[in-house]
C-alpha cells in the first residue's frame, strides 16, 4: 500500500553535523532531536513517574463553557480538548523531562535515514484500540491522510512535508520526506491514530461522533452530556499497561469533567467539593480565596509546581488584518495605554511579573539590548524591514504604577498622532474624521479577562478611544477566533524547549490566511519565516538557540500582542488524597503531568 502526493516545496538544505549526531544506523527505543534519548532500551519508568503509584479513585475537574463533539480532530464544533491526549495515542509518546525525546508507544521501535530524510516505525504486534481490535498498518496510512487533508489545519503541515506514505511489511510504515528538515522525522511519530473503520462512510471534516470515540489510548468515553460533564473510564484491557513508557501513569479509575458558565460558578463548586482539583491563575487569589473549611480542615491542599519552560504569549491580541491595527505605531500605542503595572497590583496584589517576551522565562529568550552575535547576523539580511527594536532592543513601557498613567497615555496620544490620528470633540478620529472603536471579543465566564477588559477600556476613553467589550457564549467564540474575525481578543499560546515545524502554523503567512491556525495576529514577517528556518536546519544547539532568540526579537517587537503576567510554577490546590511523584520533569505541571501521573490514596488519620 502506497499513498503518494504532492511535493512540497524543499527548504534549506538540514545540517549534515545534526543529522549526523542524530542519525540512526538500525531500529531504537526512541529519538530525540539532538543526540541521544536520555533514557535506556530497558528504562523501566519515566523519570517524573512513580512506578509504585496505585490505581483507583477518581479526580474531578472543571471547566468553563461546554462542548457539542466528542471528535477533536477538525474544526467543526468545539470538542473537549483533553479527548486528544487521553483517548488517543501516537507511534511514540513523549518524556517531559527532556526538551523533544521520544519513545516507542504504539510503535515498538523507530529507524530513520542517517540524514532522516525518512522514518520507518514498527508497530507493537500488541496494540490495539479500545474495541479489541489490532491497530493496522492502514489505520496508521489513513490516519496520517485524513487528518492531513480533512482534519485541523495543525495536522496539514507535516502532510504536506510527507513525499510518499508506504508500508513496507505486515507491521512496519516509514515516511520519506520532501523537505530537509530534521524535525519532521519526530513529528511524524506524534500523530493521533484513528480506527478507520469507525469513521468509513462520513464527511470526517463535519464528523462529530454522537458515540464515543474509538481510540487506543488508556482512558475511553464512559458518561456523557454535551455541554454539562464529561467522564472517562480507565480501561480495564487497555493494551498497553505493561508498557515501561505507561509505568506509573493513568493511575484513576475516573477522570470527569464538569462544565460550569463561569468561573465563580466553577470555584464555588471546587470548595463545595464538587471539583477534586483546581488550577489557579491568580497569586493574590492564591494567597486570599484559600482560607475556606475545607483547606482549615486539611481536606485540601495547595500544591506549587515549578516548572522550566519558556513563557508563552497571553495577553490581548490585535488582528492586523484589520486595518486599524495595521501600523505599528497604533500597536505600541495600545500597549502604552495598557497599565499593567496599576492592573497587576489590583488582579494579583503585584505578585506575578509580566511576560516579557514569547520565549521569557527560558534560555531561548531574547537577550535585553541590542542583538549581538549570531543573533544579529541572522536578522541582518532583513534589516531594512524590522520593526524599530529589532536589531536595536525593545522592551514593553512601563507606568508608574498610579491608576492614572501619564506617562504611558502621553506615550500613546504622541505615537497615535504621528500614525494620523487627532482628537475631535472629545473623540479620536483620522484625517477622514472617522472614530477610533473597536471590539474587544471575549468569551462567556472568562471573568479575569473581563476584568481587566473594563479597567483598559477607562484608560483608553481617556484617549478618545471606544473600545466595546462583547461577551459571546463558548460556540460563537470558537467560530469567531477559527476564522479571525475579531478586533482584539483575549490569546494564548504555548511554547515549548524544543520550537519547531509547528511555528510555521504560529507564525507564517500562509498561516495568516489559515482559519483555524493560531496565527491570531495575522502577522506576515519573512524575518520570521527565515528565523524558523534557521531553527529547523541549525547545525548546533548554540545555532538553534540563536535563532529562536532571533525569533523572539521579531515577535516580540511586532507588537501584535499586549502581554499579561507569566506564571513560573503551577498552583494546584487539590483533594488530600491525590498525590504526584517528587521527582519533577523539566515542563513541570504541563501536557501529561496532571493528572497522567497522579493518583489517589487515602492518607488515614
Amino acid at each position: 500500500m502506497i499513498f503518494r502526493f504532492r511535493h512540497a516545496a524543499a527548504g534549506a538544505c538540514a545540517s549534515v553535523a545534526l543529522a549526523a549526531s542524530a542519525a540512526l544506523a538500525a531500529p531504537q527505543h526512541g529519538i530525540a532531536m539532538y543526540g541521544e534519548p536520555a533514557l535506556p532500551p530497558d528504562f523501566v519508568s519515566l523519570p517524573y513517574a512513580n512506578p509504585e503509584a496505585p490505581k483507583g479513585g477518581r479526580i474531578v475537574f472543571g471547566e468553563t463553557g461546554g462542548f457539542d463533539t466528542l471528535n477533536p480532530f477538525t474544526l467543526s464544533g468545539t470538542a473537549p480538548w483533553q479527548l486528544r491526549f487521553l483517548a488517543y495515542e501516537s507511534l511514540l509518546g513523549r518524556s517531559w523531562d527532556e526538551p523533544f525525546t521520544l519513545y516507542g508507544l504504539l510503535a515498538e521501535s523507530v529507524e530513520t535515514a542517517p540524514d532522516r530524510s525518512w522514518v520507518e516505525f514498527t508497530l507493537r504486534p500488541e496494540a490495539r484500540f479500545s474495541d479489541g481490535t489490532p491497530v493496522t498498518v492502514e489505520d496508521v496510512l489513513w490516519s496520517y491522510e485524513i487528518l492531513g487533508t480533512e482534519g485541523h489545519p495543525r495536522y496539514r503541515a507535516l502532510w504536506e512535508a510527507i513525499e510518499t506514505a508506504e508500508a513496507t511489511g505486515p507491521r512496519t510504515v516509514r515516511f520519506t520526506f520532501s523537505r530537509d528538515n530534521p524535525e519532521l522525522a519526530l513529528l511524524a511519530g506524534l500523530r493521533p491514530i484513528l480506527k478507520k473503520a469507525q469513521f468509513e462512510g462520513r464527511d470526517f471534516a463535519a464528523a462529530r461522533l454522537s458515540e464515543p470515540p474509538i481510540g487506543t489510548a488508556p482512558y475511553v468515553v464512559g458518561d456523557f452530556e454535551p455541554g454539562r460533564f464529561l467522564e472517562l473510564e480507565r480501561d480495564p484491557d487497555y493494551w498497553g499497561a505493561d508498557l515501561p513508557f505507561r509505568a506509573g501513569t493513568h493511575n484513576f479509575d475516573t477522570i470527569r469533567y464538569e462544565y460550569f458558565g463561569d468561573a465563580t460558578a466553577l470555584f464555588e463548586a471546587f470548595k463545595a467539593g464538587t471539583l477534586t482539583a483546581h488550577r489557579e491563575f491568580n497569586l493574590d487569589a492564591w494567597e486570599t480565596r484559600y482560607d475556606f473549611p475545607a483547606v482549615r480542615r486539611g481536606e485540601i491542599e495547595k500544591s506549587v509546581i515549578p516548572h522550566g519552560r519558556p513563557s508563552g504569549m497571553t495577553g490581548f491580541v490585535m488582528n492586523t488584518r484589520r486595518d486599524l491595527f495595521a501600523d505599528w505605531r497604533v500597536r505600541e500605542a495600545l500597549i502604552a495605554a495598557f497599565n499593567f503595572e496599576a492592573i497587576n497590583d489590583t488582579l494579583t496584589g503585584g505578585r506575578q511579573p509580566r511576560i516579557t517576551s514569547y520565549f521569557s522565562n527560558s534560555v531561548l529568550g531574547m537577550r535585553a539590548g541590542p542583538a549581538e552575535g549570531r543573533v544579529r547576523d541572522l536578522l541582518a539580511p532583513f534589516a531594512d524591514d524590522l520593526l524599530p527594536g529589532t536589531l536595536e532592543g525593545y522592551a514593553l513601557p512601563e507606568s508608574d504604577g498610579t491608576t492614572r498613567n501619564r506617562v504611558g497615555l502621553r506615550r500613546a496620544m504622541r505615537l497615535l498622532r504621528e500614525a494620523g490620528w487627532r482628537v475631535e470633540d472629545g473623540r479620536l478620529v483620522d484625517a477622514e474624521g472617522t472614530p477610533f472603536a473597536f471590539e474587544l471579543l471575549i468569551r462567556q465566564g472568562a471573568q479575569e479577562h473581563q476584568s481587566i477588559a473594563d479597567i483598559y477600556a477607562r484608560a483608553l476613553e481617556r484617549l478618545g478611544i471606544a473600545m466595546t467589550i462583547n461577551t459571546v457564549d463558548d460556540a460563537q467564540y470558537t467560530e469567531r477566533t477559527t476564522a479571525f474575525d475579531f478586533d482584539m481578543t483575549p490569546y494564548r499560546v504555548g511554547l515549548s524547549l524544543s520550537p519547531g515545524t509547528e511555528q510555521r502554523l504560529y507564525w507564517s503567512a500562509e498561516a495568516a490566511e489559515t482559519p483555524g491556525s493560531r496565527n491570531w495576529m495575522g502577522m506576515r514577517s519573512e524575518a520570521a519565516e527565515a528565523m524558523i528556518d534557521a531553527m529547523l536546519n541549525a547545525q548546533s544547539r548554540e545555532e538553534f538557540i540563536a535563532a529562536t532568540r532571533a525569533l523572539d526579537r521579531v515577535l516580540t517587537a511586532g507588537r501584535y500582542v499586549i502581554p499579561f503576567y507569566q506564571w513560573t510554577a503551577s498552583y494546584i490546590a487539590h483533594a488530600d488524597e491525590l498525590h504526584y511523584p517528587e521527582s519533577l520533569p523539566v515542563y513541570g505541571d504541563w501536557a501529561g503531568f496532571l493528572p497522567d501521573v497522579w493518583w489517589y490514596e487515602e492518607t488515614g488519620e
